[in-house]
């Protein structure tokens, strides 16, 4: 063979050999990218947080309650991971706080239940928008109570969607007023039902992205309302367990939130159903809790307080986990762990990455959930907090608002203190030192105003809740959440709101209200600083009552109406701080109205219109 024909054999052989060498690469490349495509898939589940409302550690079959039935959630423990010593705050807000920013309330500027104390600080970064920064698609269904005006509402905390209700309870579960996405609408049926029925239709929806879904039940928090199915059960059940006060338990009040509670499970295995008819179950990672202990003197496993209360019956919540074949089935975790873990600790699983925001107070628990780690009670000291009652638990150990320490593994029921060892006692004494200086000297220090005109997000909701009622105002229950004005009977009467404007503009107000017939007529005034705006209150919705025939116990909140709505008109707003009055200059009849909601729509406009009524 001659010199050149070799070389050009040796160069095919050569192109051929780079072809096949590059056909390898590119599978090489190929199956690199479809791991990595895998892995990230693997690593990025959908989450679902299901989040109840007062509903106790007591309230469920699995910890022995025989007075109830609680399969669907019972098997999330069954096959998943529970939590032996799992920590909420002792009433609502301040638990969604904890759980939304891994920090303790108390950092976060939620300090009460209603009137603003409730709202979650603008500076906090929550999970959801660490969540959706990684490529999740968020919603939140059901009760917020962390801000009802943006940006405080859920829609400007991380989620893309939003039905439900700001407010810290709401007065009717049928069909109620629902905020959908930053406006008002109409719900469809029972309240928990609904809201299940909008997160299986998140899940079955056909999309690439993984979702984070926060369920937040309205259940079984007052008012005592529940569906003939699950009623009827109960209505005259005999209970055998009882709670720990003698004569202290509403037998009937006990049966309607069983029933409650066995509707939340219903709709639990709803979503599981969901889950399953689209596959994807093995890659959807389940969290479930409860905000503090039980709305009752109920079976609580004997443990000491009920909702409101830092002894164990007040904060000891249960936590289940569930992701099929990525958790060893029935394992329990004994370590003390509290709401303020699940951000970190779901993020970890979920291989999300926390960039950016405020040291966390809660800890990474995906360790002791996977098995990696000692999952005995640790040293660890978590403290509890409500107002002016502050617990620590270390170990086996609480030290109580008073002082008095008590070894629960001995003493579930906190019957008798003790004197702990030396070690603990100095532990749960500095951190609560340390806790107190750093979080609870600012407990309840608030000089935030309601804001109004957010220019992300149109409409403004304010509510009476929100309002200083002055003169002879009446609101109509002690309970500010869902409550209304009423009494309006002087000229001299104010509603206030200290509000400051975001982005001036004009706005159109609108009222929720009732008014009886002969009252029709009454001239009421807007005014901000020097703008006025001027109305007459039509006639609307007579004032009735709305919820007493679906009660099954009597409630001690108010009883809504059937609202009617009314625009006054449109004021300019200034962008600025101040106060918003609403008057009865002239009354028509005896009473100028019930109010219990107030809105504000920005109305587009390239400068202040002179058509604006200024009360001339």
């Amino acid at each position: 063979m001659k010199r050149g024909e070799q070389d050009n054999q040796v160069l095919v052989v050569s192109r051929r050999k780079k072809v096949a060498l590059q056909f390898v690469v590119a599978m090489v490349v190929t199956l690199m990218v479809q791991a990595a495509e895998s892995l990230a898939a693997e690593s990025s589940p959908n989450v679902i947080v299901i989040l109840t409302d007062d509903q106790g550690w007591g309230d469920l079959s699995f910890h022995g309650n025989d007075n109830l039935a609680t399969p669907h959630i019972d098997k999330l423990a069954k096959t998943g991971v529970s939590f032996d010593r799992f920590y909420v705050c002792p009433v609502c807000s301040p638990t969604r706080a904890e759980f939304l920013t891994g920090r303790y309330h108390g950092r976060c500027g939620v300090y009460s239940t209603s009137a603003g104390g409730e709202r979650l600080n603008l500076g906090e970064r929550t999970i959801a928008e660490h969540f959706k920064d990684n490529g999740y698609r968020t919603g939140c269904y059901g009760k917020w109570h962390n801000g009802t005006q943006f940006p405080y509402h859920p829609m400007a905390r991380g989620f893309d969607e939003y039905y439900g209700f700001c407010s810290g309870h709401w007065g009717h579960y049928y069909s109620p007023l629902i905020d959908k996405n930053g406006t008002i609408s109409r719900g469809n049926g029972f309240l928990p039902d609904d809201l299940t029925d909008q997160v299986v239709s998140e899940i079955l929806e056909s999309n690439e992205k993984p979702f984070f879904i926060y369920l937040a039940f309205n259940t079984p928090h007052s008012p005592m309302q529940v569906p003939d199915r699950w009623w009827k059960k109960f209505e005259d059940k005999k209970l055998g367990l009882v709670g720990r006060k003698t004569g202290k338990e509403s037998r009937q009040h006990t049966r309607a939130a069983l029933a409650m509670c066995e509707n939340v499970d219903w709709n639990v295995g709803r979503i599981v159903e969901a889950l399953e008819k689209s596959n994807q179950r093995d890659n959807t990672l389940i969290a479930y809790f409860s905000d503090n202990g039980p709305n009752g003197d109920r079976w609580n496993g004997g443990m000491k307080g009920r909702k409101g209360s830092t002894d164990e019956g007040g904060v000891r919540s249960p936590l289940f986990l569930n992701w099929p074949n990525h958790f060893e089935v029935g394992r329990q975790v004994g370590s003390n762990a509290a709401a303020i873990d699940l951000f970190p600790t779901l993020a970890s699983l979920s291989g999300v990455p926390v960039k950016s925001g405020h040291p966390f107070d809660g800890e990474d628990l995906s360790a002791k959930i996977l098995g990696d780690a000692d999952q005995q009670p640790d040293e660890r000291v978590i403290i509890s907090q409500w107002k002016n009652k502050i617990s620590a638990k270390s170990g086996v150990y609480r030290m109580d608002q008073r002082g008095d320490v008590y070894d629960l593994s001995i003493d579930p029921e906190q019957r008798k203190s003790v004197k702990p060892p030396g070690e603990v006692q100095r532990r749960m004494t500095a951190a609560l030192k340390k806790y107190e200086s750093e979080v609870s000297s600012s407990y309840g220090q608030d000089d935030r105003p309601f804001l109004i005109g957010h220019p992300d997000h149109a409409m403004t909701q304010m509510p009476i809740r929100d309002a200083s009622l002055i003169g002879g105002l009446k609101r109509s229950n002690k309970f500010p959440n869902s409550s209304y004005a009423t009494q309006w009977s002087s000229s001299e009467d104010q509603i206030q709101w200290d509000v400051e404007v975001a982005e001036g503009g004009l706005f159109e107000v609108t009222i929720y209200y009732t008014v009886r017939p002969e009252d029709v007529g009454s001239a009421v005034r807007l005014t901000f600083g020097e703008e006025v705006l001027s109305a007459v209150v039509a006639a609307g919705r007579v004032p009735d009552e709305v919820g007493r025939v679906e009660d099954r116990y009597p409630r001690v909140e108010s009883y809504e109406q059937s609202w009617g709505q009314q625009s006054l008109g449109s004021i300019y707003l200034t962008q600025e701080a101040g106060r918003l009055i609403l008057t009865a200059p002239q009354i028509a009849g005896e009473e100028v109205m019930d109010l219990r909601l107030m809105t504000l729509t920005r109305q587009i406009e390239d400068q202040k219109n002179e058509s604006v009524n200024r009360g001339q």
